[in-house]
């Protein structure tokens, strides 16, 4: 590839001459580089840490009673309590096809609003206590900090185990004491320690990080919950939405408890996945204002750089003209006109965007001294893809802003040219 030096030396010369009426233009396409990448980068922070704070698997349901039934059924009356069975987690899992994982949950005090009392030699405490299965601290939304979590044998021994939050851990142990295989009794019942947790979820971090979780068999046998089940967890099969599976549930367990189709009261539930969409639609919408707002700054810009050039053109008309009595093509006009545009906008964009991007590494620096994140705002960045399509707008708003100025220069007649003053 063979570079034409003269063409650049020359393209140097004349924004040097106008050097406060370059550094103008050029800063015009500078701050909406910098802009959309401050835009999208803040845009993607918040989106890191509002989503750190929702369960690593989003896609799950939470299926429970509500209440009585409020229609007569099949010669049943109304008023009656429906219960889950531990027999209807099997029922559900062979009888409705978009399940693909469902266990269910016990607690004591969550619902009844009385947590029990827990002891640990001199210190005591009330904490809500959840049932668990194994491998589903994601759908918990917890992180494990010391020992472990609950794992199969724990289920299948029913064997009594605890995980404890962080809170619970400073207010039953002493400073510096080891609370892994630690024995703590919950309501005059004996249970080991087997791993510290923290809390993920964004809001209500301090109420989880105050639980004590127990394999769920265990609780039900400890608790005197052996006869029933409190709710459902449920995930879909790879590919299809929660929504399916939360309707297909409740559809299952109307026929299944003989319950009026029309009687929707009875079973409650919360979809955690159409609460995830309603956000990423959110952060869909951010992106989109974010690219809007800054392609119509970035556009301000490259008018600026095409008023400007169309000015160098009328300046250099003399100039021009001669160029073409001795022989320069149109081509080469424009060509000259463009190169020059095409620099000043790529230049200005690059400096845009390394500057956003630097400031943006500096604010995740801080948030990661910080703790990672602020609130609801985890680490801001920008992706190679973003960055690499915000330098191809810049390139092309360039190429259209030195059209107009390049088609008038190339249409220059050099003997009307060459007598202009």
């Amino acid at each position: 590839m063979i570079i034409d030096t003269e063409k650049w030396q020359e393209i140097f010369k004349t924004l040097g001459q106008h050097k406060l009426r370059t550094a103008l233009t050029a800063f015009g396409v500078f701050w909406g580089i910098f802009m959309l990448t401050l835009l999208l980068g803040a845009g993607k922070g918040l989106e890191n840490g509002v989503n750190e704070g929702f369960p690593r698997v989003p896609n799950i349901v939470w299926v429970w009673v509500q209440g009585n039934t409020q229609l007569p059924y099949q010669g049943m009356p109304i008023g009656r309590q429906i219960a889950f069975k531990p027999e209807d987690v099997a029922a559900i899992e062979k009888n409705v096809p978009s399940v693909g994982f469902i266990r269910g949950q016990n607690s004591v005090g969550i619902w009844s609003g009385t947590p029990p009392y827990a002891v640990h030699k001199d210190k005591n405490g009330t904490f809500f206590v959840e049932g668990i299965h194994a491998k589903m601290e994601n759908i918990n939304s917890l992180a494990m900090i010391e020992g472990r979590s609950i794992n199969e044998f724990d289920d299948r021994e029913k064997r009594k185990t605890v995980i404890i939050g962080t809170r619970v851990r400073t207010q039953l142990f002493a400073e510096g004491e080891n609370p892994i295989g630690a024995d703590i009794t919950i309501n005059g019942i004996s249970f080991k320690v087997v791993g510290v947790f923290k809390s993920l979820a964004n809001g209500n971090q301090q109420q989880e990080e105050e639980k004590i979780y127990i394999p769920n068999d265990t609780l039900r046998y400890a608790f005197n919950q052996v006869g029933w089940i409190g709710s459902f967890v449920i995930q879909p099969k790879p590919g299809l939405h929660a929504r399916v599976a939360e309707e297909d549930v409740k559809k299952y367990l109307a026929e299944l408890k003989k319950v009026d189709p029309k009687d929707v009261g009875v079973f409650g539930s919360f979809n955690l996945q159409n609460e995830f969409d309603k956000i990423e639609g959110l952060f869909t919408g951010i992106q989109v204002f974010s690219w809007v707002v800054a392609i119509g700054t970035i556009m301000a810009g490259a008018i600026g750089v095409g008023n400007i050039m169309l000015i160098v053109v009328k300046e250099r008309t003399r100039e021009i003209g001669l160029r073409k009595a001795l022989g320069a093509t149109p081509a080469s006009i424009t060509g000259m006109i463009v190169q020059e545009a095409v620099f000043i906008t790529t230049v200005a964009g690059y400096f845009g965007l390394v500057i956003g991007v630097l400031i943006l590494e500096g604010i995740a620096k801080l948030l990661e001294a910080g703790g990672g994140k602020a609130g609801f705002f985890g680490k801001p960045e920008v992706d190679f893809a973003t960055a690499f399509t915000a330098l191809v707008v810049l390139v092309i708003s360039g190429l259209l802003a030195s059209l107009m100025p390049a088609a008038k220069a190339a249409g220059v007649n050099p003997i009307i040219a060459l007598q202009d003053e």
